[in-house]
């Protein structure tokens, strides 16, 4: 590790908010620091967002916090903490906005007569589980609201923490109302250390996915996201551990660096692993049309060109050879149920 890295903290530095004219430099030879993480208390006006995108098939999504404490450096969520006017290099990791009442929110959304029972994932943008959940909890009480109303809830964390609510979530697993995705990128822990400082380690999370599945939760391993001479070579072991431990289902992505992440990612290369730097981003574009971004649907997941295909045909070959005969059990819609106006509110 460089002497000057930015201890436990992903990315090494906080870039300009393409939002805002004016950016306040560091004098020069001040030290960088992580800063210690401050709570920002949020009253949100809503709480379940439409995703529009084709590749993500209308996907409804709730988060609970924005910016996350787990500091991936190449995480796509960076970009929405310039929407608050911070920045989606440190900012993202020590600022963290609390929606304080989207267990609320949630209640009216299911209570208005327009509201058909669809699934909604926690979260589409930021860990649910992260540090902040272990202080606040809003994770859990939305999966209280959740369970009284019989709506279906996905999930996805790479954090342990979610064994906390094993009673709630067994409790909406026997209504077939819950899935579990657990986000493991690396085995490696000289990698993780560096890439995600804040998350538990690898084998920490495939004992997540075992805990959920022997609590009759199903669960399932997402390899993500691969990126190419750092992670993208243990594809196949992930998998094969995955469904060791019990995962029902894989699913996989290519890292993308939109926006101010591709600045924050080349920054964290150069502190980590500069004599890997020029191939990893050489093969990041090329999977991308020549660019570190991607915003084409069907494409930015999975990538195109021929590092993209073997990635593809390697997991393909994998999944079928690990997970075939499991699947994810349906989502049961008819429990949806609107508690009666006598029933007490519990948040």
């Amino acid at each position: 590790m460089a002497d000057s890295a930015v201890k436990g903290r992903g990315a090494q530095h906080n870039p300009a908010n393409s939002y805002l004219k004016n950016r306040t430099e560091a004098d020069e030879g001040e030290e960088l620091k992580g800063g210690d993480t401050v709570y920002l208390q949020e009253t949100a006006k809503g709480i379940v967002n439409k995703v529009n995108s084709p590749d993500l098939r209308d996907m409804l999504s709730m988060n609970p916090y924005q910016g996350c404490e787990h500091g991936c450096v190449y995480c796509y969520a960076r970009p929405t903490h310039e929407y608050y006017g911070y920045s989606a290099g440190l900012d993202f990791e020590n600022k963290i906005i609390v929606k304080h009442n989207a267990a609320r929110l949630l209640r009216a959304h299911f209570e208005k007569k327009t509201w058909k029972p669809a699934a909604i994932s926690l979260s589409g943008n930021t860990d649910c589980y992260q540090p902040a959940e272990k202080k606040f909890g809003i994770t859990r009480q939305i999966l209280g609201v959740c369970l009284e109303y019989g709506n279906p809830v996905s999930i996805i964390t790479k954090n342990a923490l979610i064994l906390r609510d094993l009673d709630l979530l067994q409790e909406l697993a026997a209504k077939n109302l819950v899935h579990v995705a657990v986000s493991v990128t690396t085995l490696n822990e000289d990698v993780r250390r560096i890439l995600e400082p804040r998350t538990v380690t690898g084998q920490r999370r495939l004992g997540v996915i075992r805990e959920l599945t022997k609590a009759g939760i199903p669960a399932m391993v997402m390899a993500a996201p691969m990126i190419p001479f750092l992670n993208s070579d243990e594809l196949p072991e992930i998998l094969k551990q995955a469904a060791d431990h019990g995962a029902l289902e894989a699913g996989f992505t290519v890292v993308r660096l939109n926006g101010p992440i591709g600045e924050i990612f080349e920054n964290w290369c150069d502190t980590f692993i500069p004599d890997k730097k020029d191939r990893i981003l050489e093969r990041i574009r090329e999977m991308h049309g020549g660019s570190l971004e991607d915003r084409r649907s069907h494409l930015r997941m999975k990538g195109e060109g021929e590092f993209a295909r073997i990635l593809g045909d390697t997991f393909r070959l994998f999944r079928q050879k690990y997970f075939e005969g499991r699947q994810l059990p349906e989502f049961d819609y008819t429990q949806f149920r609107v508690p009666g106006n006598g029933q007490l509110s519990l948040f």
